[in-house]
């Protein structure tokens, strides 16, 4: 995919996450926190098994699933632990405080992930610019949230 187009939809998902928070937290606020969460990964899977059925190859290849590594399974468990975190953290920090901190959080990660090489991304040096962007970023977070 071409790099222009891949930060678009990128920027377009980043949407996708900002109006989550509060869309799920208004079901969380009506039918319970973990049952809120439930029903919006509910929603999502029916929809991606369709999506699934639909794509070229159908749902056949889902039978490989058994071979990969269990690590990669945790995707799943890792985005129901988000969606419930930001559902329930909405209401105390705000949909930018919400963002902010994700974001945060996200690149910390994402940095060190890329300086070990974890889960076969090629290794990237954590630099010290790349350092300074963590703490201008956790200082950008500060100011959000703080009252």
């Amino acid at each position: 995919m071409d790099r222009g187009v891949a930060a678009v939809l990128m920027v377009i998902a980043g949407g996708f996450i900002a109006l989550q928070s509060p869309i799920n937290s208004r079901l969380g606020h009506a039918v319970g926190a973990l049952q809120g969460a439930f029903v919006s990964f509910a929603v999502g899977t029916v929809v991606l098994f369709v999506a699934a059925a639909l794509a070229r190859g159908g749902l056949g290849r889902i039978g490989h699933v058994g071979e990969v590594n269990a690590i990669y399974l945790t995707g799943g468990v890792l985005g129901a632990g988000y969606v419930t975190t930001a559902l329930v953290s909405v209401r105390s920090l705000g949909t930018g405080g919400v963002i902010a901190a994700t974001i945060a959080g996200e690149l910390t990660v994402a940095v060190l992930i890329d300086q070990f090489g974890w889960f076969g991304v090629q290794q990237q040096v954590i630099t010290p610019a790349r350092v300074l962007g963590i703490v201008l970023l956790a200082a950008g977070v500060l100011l959000v949230v703080r009252n």
